[in-house]
């Protein structure tokens, strides 16, 4: 397998293999304690090839601190379609309407590229988006999944279906979580520059578990309860 210019380590993309076993068994886990939260509503936006079920036990730890956790509730995750954007913004323009409160947005790898984008056309409905692992800055094929990308989608991945601008950030506090030991996507495109997020917080964790190890998602509690976010 050849790499992109930039993308992790053969070794470490290996590594992430190690991580299928836990992800696969995530949702038969208890939830994670966490600080009380603020009953907010959270939406968890799934990574490329995957589901609501890859975010369970993230919702059911974020639920039983006492927010509205809920997923995208669009199904498996296939990439950029030229629909993508309005149906994401809908489910949470119906979820701040449904409960008063602008919608704080948790992206995991690609869903974390998603959340960006809508929340720059809906800054009135989101609250804060946090990035685990997310490509959105440099070059898009600094990563290790973009060939699969490619090859089940009709489109290359620097020319989705629609109009974006990846690196700006969203008009709304922007969290961008990477890690040194991802095997996926490269740590200076998930962390991004300065100007790029509002700031970039590093994460000891592989690609496939910042969603569902108990590291990640106490820090998902931690950023959802910093005063300096909201």
């Amino acid at each position: 397998m050849s790499r992109a210019a930039g993308a992790p380590s053969l070794l470490k993309w290996a590594a992430e293999l190690l991580e299928i076993p836990g992800l696969l068994a995530s949702p038969l886990l208890p939830p994670v304690p966490l600080e009380p939260g603020d009953g907010r509503p959270v939406m968890v936006l799934p990574g490329y090839l995957t589901g609501d079920i890859s975010s369970f036990r993230l919702r059911r730890s974020l639920r039983a601190a006492g927010y509205a956790a809920h997923g995208w509730g669009l199904g498996q995750n296939r990439g950029a379609k030229h629909d993508l954007l309005e149906r994401i913004g809908a489910r949470i323009e119906t979820l701040a309407a449904e409960t008063g409160q602008a919608v704080a947005l948790v992206g995991w790898s690609l869903g974390g590229v998603f959340a960006r984008e809508a929340a720059k056309r809906h800054p009135h409905a989101v609250s804060l988006v946090v990035t685990l692992g997310s490509p959105f800055s440099g070059d898009p094929r600094a990563n290790n999944a973009w060939r699969l990308y490619e090859w089940l989608n009709d489109h290359r991945v620097d020319n989705p279906p629609f109009a974006v601008e990846l690196a700006i950030k969203p008009p709304v506090p922007t969290v961008a979580v990477w890690s040194p030991i991802d095997g996926i996507v490269a740590p200076a495109a998930a962390k991004g520059l300065p100007g790029e997020s509002d700031r970039q917080v590093e994460l000891h964790c592989r690609h496939l578990a910042m969603a569902r190890a108990r590291r990640g998602i106490e820090l998902v509690g931690r950023l959802l309860a910093d005063p300096g976010l909201t």
